[in-house]
């Protein structure tokens, strides 16, 4: 509840985690300032409540997330703060741990318990306000979380624990969030989702998501469209054809493949094989020819052995994917995999770690020497020094790789579109001078 004191009760809250953290965050902030709070994110001014959302995916998410929630508990014991909430997915999977660990919070909440967090704030939760979102993202983008929860069975995996079953929102949901985005300036949606290409199964039964990008297409005002997080396992390929056929949706899927060794996508119950991942990929090239796809691999996952290990080395060499990440093993209580040994150590987790990303960085230099000499569309999110930087529609915010022109040779808006020829290449960046500025409504 608000706190009794003379001053306007202040709310800065902490984002912890994925982009789907951000939305959940970014729909509380909308909440509470039509509660009429005064609502910062992630800001270093003062304020008296403290909101701090959690994540729980891997031991290095959980251990930040903690060291987050104890600082803040350690400056309410000394006077700094008045009351402190923690919610998000460590809130939902250890809850009662927590409580006990760290009783300084005034209160926990799960995921979906975002009319009690705000309750507890003696704030109303507004349904009139579901399609519209206050935005922590510069305002020429936005992620838009399509579904929420994952049917999966990833051995690996805790997300069902923390975000529950798939539940997919409606086309038309969707659409006048897409209709709000635009109106206010933004250009490019990133969909989101703990597994993309499940959405609608539950609502339409059948796999909607070429329909909803049709929709979302006919959106006035945005230019693209991004799809991330596609499990690879009976991947509805029409996908390619809507990506083909609609100029809107970037040439871009994040499809997160996990490994490439058929013994270790077994035990991690990933429904898939090396070979059916491998002909999916070439698929998507071929109707899509200048397609960049996105991957993230997981190394270490128990039993893991060098010759499997070598087989996922390979496997990046041969698919030369255009960006990858790596996450090292996790061991997670209540997955299946917790009933395996761990046995691969830190160590050599990370020294695979490693090799992927040194064999995908010459990947990506060839990749990127390849541009040289091209045009390319890009987006701009920022000045850094003495740089603008945007990003091609091959490039996600935050993850992928970059373009950069000098200030003092180039200007361009913020959020503007502008043709850039490119110059000179690194491994992760491109650099260029721009062409021809595209202003967007």
């Amino acid at each position: 509840m608000k706190t009794k004191t003379l001053r306007q009760d202040k709310v800065n809250v902490i984002t912890l985690g994925c982009s789907k953290n951000l939305v959940d965050s970014e729909n509380l902030i909308t909440q509470l300032k039509a509660n009429d709070y005064d609502v910062n994110h992630d800001s270093n001014e003062d304020a008296n409540i403290i909101i701090v959302n959690t994540c729980g995916f891997i031991d290095l998410a959980k251990e930040e997330s903690i060291n987050t929630i104890v600082q803040y508990a350690d400056i309410k014991a000394q006077g700094g703060i008045d009351k402190l909430y923690v919610t998000g997915c460590l809130s939902q999977r250890y809850k009662d741990d927590l409580e006990k660990e760290i009783p300084e919070v005034d209160a926990y909440f799960g995921t979906l318990e975002l009319p009690g967090l705000l309750a507890k704030l003696n704030a109303d939760y507004k349904h009139e306000l579901i399609g519209e979102r206050t935005l922590t993202t510069p305002q020429h983008f936005a992620y838009m979380k399509i579904s929420e929860g994952c049917n999966r069975t990833c051995s690996f995996c805790a997300i069902p624990l923390m975000r529950g079953k798939h539940i997919s929102r409606t086309i038309d949901s969707l659409v006048t969030e897409a209709k709000h985005f635009a109106s206010i300036g933004v250009k490019e949606l990133v969909l989101i989702a703990q597994e993309l290409t499940y959405y609608g199964l539950d609502l339409y039964k059948k796999r909607a998501l070429p329909e909803l990008l049709d929709a979302l297409c006919a959106v006035e005002g945005i230019e693209w469209i991004r799809l991330h997080y596609a499990y690879p396992s009976k991947f509805p390929r029409e996908i390619f054809d809507t990506m083909a056929l609609q100029p809107k949706v970037c040439n871009y899927l994040d499809i997160p493949l996990q490994h490439a060794s058929d013994t270790v996508l077994e035990r991690m119950k990933r429904q898939t094989t090396r070979l059916e991942q491998k002909e999916l990929i070439e698929y998507a090239r071929t109707v899509v020819p200048d397609i960049a796809i996105r991957t993230t691999f997981l190394v270490g996952f128990p039993g893991e052995t060098e010759a499997e290990f070598q087989d996922l080395c390979d496997f990046v060499e041969e698919m030369k994917f255009d960006r990858v990440g790596v996450f090292q093993y996790s061991h997670e209580e209540d997955t299946s995999g917790y009933e395996l040994t761990d046995d691969v150590s830190s160590d050599e987790k990370a020294e695979r770690a490693n090799r992927i990303m040194e064999i995908q960085q010459s990947i990506s230099w060839d990749h990127n020497q390849n541009k040289i000499g091209k045009t390319l569309k890009v987006l701009f999110d920022r000045k850094e020094g003495e740089y603008f930087v945007g990003r091609t529609e091959y490039d996600s915010p935050e993850v992928d790789n970059e373009v950069l022109v000098l200030a003092k040779d180039n200007f361009v808006r913020l959020g503007d579109f502008a043709m850039v020829e490119i110059t000179d290449a690194e491994e992760y960046d491109l650099y260029g001078n721009v062409k021809i500025i595209e202003k967007l409504a």
